[in-house]
């Protein structure tokens, strides 16, 4: 009965309404999958399946402090997304909105990496530091922001040019998006981990800072040492033959949905 009735009512306007209700949606998460906001979302839609589910189960005080979150959550959420939100009327001002992403092979990948990794030999028989940045699945939008967008064919030549000392984009991190350099000299957070060694500079707690926020993979050339290391999880990995790490980043890089379990015997967190 209802469904008929709601059949005989339905209209076309109906229809583009539900069209634009899907656009929206489909537009605002390719806004937001590549932000560190994908992750609280999720968060977000748990929180809604457990209310429902206590509320279908008749969990009245469950339900309750369930209730009770999500509205703390509703004043919280302008706070919580608010570079996301500042990004999303940037580019719904500049057009940007209906862009395209870009996609990489695994043949482009591996150049890639050997690239990187031709770069960092050089860099290291030089005690030039370094830290390079590969975006896997969490986008890296936030970090991209804090330095100069380049969106450059990646080769050695340009890697070891923008780690050159006393240049302006040598101190900050070079990231690295669908086998292409998206941005260099770009801030990125400190562990707090108190444990750390004190050998570790500040590179190298940056890059334990970002690999502990996202699930991006972080090669660091000392500039004290020399060494090549790599971060990811949280973790620092030193001491490794270049092969090692090639093999972890072509890992890493090639199923990237994947968590990779195998890697932790390479490295020790130091």
């Amino acid at each position: 009965m209802h469904i008929d009735a709601l059949i005989h009512t339905f209209r076309l306007l109906d229809i583009a309404d539900i069209l634009i209700v899907a656009v929206g949606i489909y537009y605002l998460y390719k806004l937001l999958k590549d932000t560190r906001a994908v992750a609280l979302l999720k968060g977000l839609v748990m929180l809604a399946i457990l209310n429902l589910l206590s509320h279908l189960l008749n969990l009245y005080v469950i339900n309750w402090i369930l209730q009770q979150s999500m509205t703390v959550l509703l004043f919280a959420l302008p706070v919580v997304f608010q570079p996301e939100l500042r990004r999303a009327l940037e580019q719904l001002g500049r057009g940007r909105i209906f862009s395209k992403a870009q996609n990489v092979n695994e043949e482009e990948m591996d150049m890639a990496i050997n690239e990187v990794m031709a770069a960092a030999r050089v860099m290291s028989r030089e005690h030039t530091g370094a830290l390079i940045v590969f975006e896997r699945e969490v986008g890296l939008n936030d970090f991209v922001d804090t330095g100069i967008l380049i969106d450059a064919v990646l080769s050695r030549e340009l890697i070891k040019n923008i780690f050159v000392p006393s240049t302006p984009l040598h101190d900050g991190a070079l990231i690295i998006r669908d086998g292409r350099i998206r941005a260099a000299g770009c801030l990125l957070p400190l562990t707090e981990d108190r444990t750390l060694s004190t050998e570790l500079g500040t590179r190298h707690r940056a890059a334990i800072g970002l690999s502990e926020q996202t699930d991006a993979v972080v090669v660091v050339v000392s500039e004290e040492t020399g060494t090549i290391s790599y971060a990811y999880g949280g973790h620092i990995y030193r001491h490794l033959p270049e092969d090692q790490i090639k093999e972890a980043l072509r890992t890493f890089m090639e199923r990237p949905r994947q968590t990779i379990t195998g890697m932790w015997k390479w490295g020790a967190k130091k």
